[in-house]
């Protein structure tokens, strides 16, 4: 187990979440299906999460976590794929989502949209009523986008799942999910937000795992032990030198291996806040449901307005994901920013590009860009990249202080 500070005394539930995202298919979601609910796959931000999660059902953001070989993959796809699509995929075709009750997915990307196909067309997943349904997802957000986001959601998805499992999709039953969903993201905010203290009792790595564990187990069996936590970080003893030596945050696309965040702290940063896919923002913010309006039409309205994928190219969005970063990057004391994508990511490679040299140059901040793989494992170069920009951090507030002092 690595948790980043030595100085903090061990969580009591870091290393059964740790355990629990060794696999997709954990101890959790074995034990939710045995009391009758249902295991539903999804991959991505654009397919409301909260839905997946009504009574009887449990959301599971599909992961390959260990992934190894991925050529059997990657001779359906192509080498010049995103390599998370072709882990997906990989890991179908070995059997590892077998247990899954239905997948919802969107055509978000054309890698995962290939992944989709091939699952489909290899018939990966085998349950005798297990259904993949798939949502267009628009460019930006008009209110004829919201209302088609609305009717596909209700067609293939909601009318789906009441059709083939009887699950209620009512109204009263989408109020009573959000509830069960805000619930958890209130605490995973109240435990991010302390990352904002000068000497968090908490490190990003620790972080990190508590929030993917939030997407990947039924919420329903870790929420009382995120609420234990969140308690248990709140009166936890930190020393009074901090044990990180620059604070950073992290942009960019799907990161859902623990490696990276280890590696960036065994190289002394603290990773303070976290916009990219997977991690808590955007994700973990509460749905604010209105009396009188539509719930389906407010919780699609918000996972449109909420998300910050690259794919929206509105000039609005374009440069709303920009005031995030830096707005991220302030609040949570952060010293730079770190600009990531995944390998052959379509359009995060053009948002990295161009965005890290626009947050450098007009915003001011010190900006490290990268492409990585999937799986960082141990890399040198990550490794030797982040020790530099560490460093740079440093001899950077070192010359601030000394002109301050002079």
């Amino acid at each position: 187990m690595y948790k980043g500070a030595t100085n903090l005394k061990d969580l009591k539930y870091l290393q059964y979440f740790e355990d629990l995202l060794q696999e997709t298919d954990n101890e959790l979601v074995r034990q939710a299906q045995d009391e009758g609910n249902l295991a539903i796959g999804y991959t991505c931000y654009h397919m409301p999460e909260v839905l997946l999660n009504l009574k009887g059902c449990f959301s599971v953001r599909v992961r390959a976590p260990r992934t190894g070989s991925i050529d059997i993959a990657t001779y359906y796809m192509s080498n010049y794929t995103c390599e998370f699509a072709r882990s997906l995929l990989e890991r179908a075709i070995e059997g590892g989502y077998q247990f899954l009750d239905a997948f919802a997915g969107v055509d978000a990307c054309s890698a995962m949209n290939r992944c989709y196909e091939h699952m489909e067309a290899l018939n990966t997943c085998t349950k005798e009523k297990f259904f993949m349904t798939h949502l267009d997802i628009p460019y930006k957000v008009e209110d004829y986008n919201v209302n088609q986001m609305v009717k596909q959601t209700r067609l293939r998805f909601l009318d789906v799942l009441h059709e083939t499992y009887g699950i209620d999709t009512s109204d009263d039953a989408l109020r009573e999910a959000v509830e069960r969903h805000n619930e958890v993201c209130r605490i995973i905010s109240e435990i991010g937000d302390l990352r904002k203290l000068d000497n968090p009792p908490i490190t990003g790595y620790e972080f990190h795992v508590l929030c993917l564990a939030s997407y990947c187990c039924p919420k329903y069996l870790i929420v009382d032990k995120l609420k234990e936590t969140l308690d248990e970080i709140k009166n936890r003893q930190v020393d009074e030198k901090p044990w990180f030596r620059a604070r950073v945050s992290v942009v960019g696309s799907e990161i859902d291996d623990l490696d990276f965040t280890r590696l960036l702290e065994e190289a002394g940063a603290m990773v303070v806040s976290d916009r990219y896919c997977f991690g808590s923002t955007p994700g973990r913010e509460e749905i604010v449901l209105e009396e009188g309006k539509d719930v389906l039409e407010q919780i699609c309205r918000h996972y449109m307005t909420t998300s910050q994928c690259a794919r929206y190219m509105a000039d609005e969005k374009v440069i709303g994901r920009r005031e995030l970063a830096n707005k991220l990057a302030l609040e949570y004391g952060a010293e730079g920013i770190i600009y990531e994508q995944m390998k052959f990511c379509d359009f995060w490679a053009f948002e990295r590009a161009l965005v890290s040299h626009i947050m450098e140059n007009d915003y001011g901040w010190p900006v490290l860009s990268i492409d990585r793989p999937y799986n960082v494992h141990n890399s040198g170069q990550l490794r030797t990249r982040f020790q530099a920009f560490v460093e740079a951090l440093e001899i950077k507030r070192i010359q601030k202080e000394k002109k301050g002092a002079s």
